[in-house]
């Protein structure tokens, strides 16, 4: 893949279901357009445990532990024409999906 122009499409969301959805949503939207989709690239998933007294008042020793874990995914897309980045532009995600995109 040496070609200059790429769009690169960070995707990071707290479900992985819609992650995934939403990647598949993008490559078929890429592909439509005859563009040369890669991904999508599955980046490290980001862990963040809370932990909480159980009890208010005593019972230190009881505790509770909450994770959120973030999904994050990369699609590069190579080639791009302009009715590629205006499909890309149209297409409907999910809420909880957040999109980076650099050109």
């Amino acid at each position: 893949m040496t070609e200059k122009h790429r769009i690169r499409i960070k995707l990071k969301a707290y479900s992985d279901w819609l992650l995934n959805t939403s990647c598949n949503d993008i490559i078929n939207t890429a592909n439509r357009t005859h563009a040369k989709p890669v991904g999508p690239i599955p980046l490290p998933t980001k862990r963040k445990i809370y932990c909480v007294l159980r009890s208010p008042h005593v019972d230190k020793d009881s505790r509770e532990h909450f994770e959120l874990r973030t999904h994050k995914r990369i699609i590069d897309i190579y080639a791009p024409s302009s009715h590629t980045i205006d499909a890309l532009m149209k297409l409907n995600l999910p809420s909880g999906v957040d999109i980076e995109v650099k050109l």
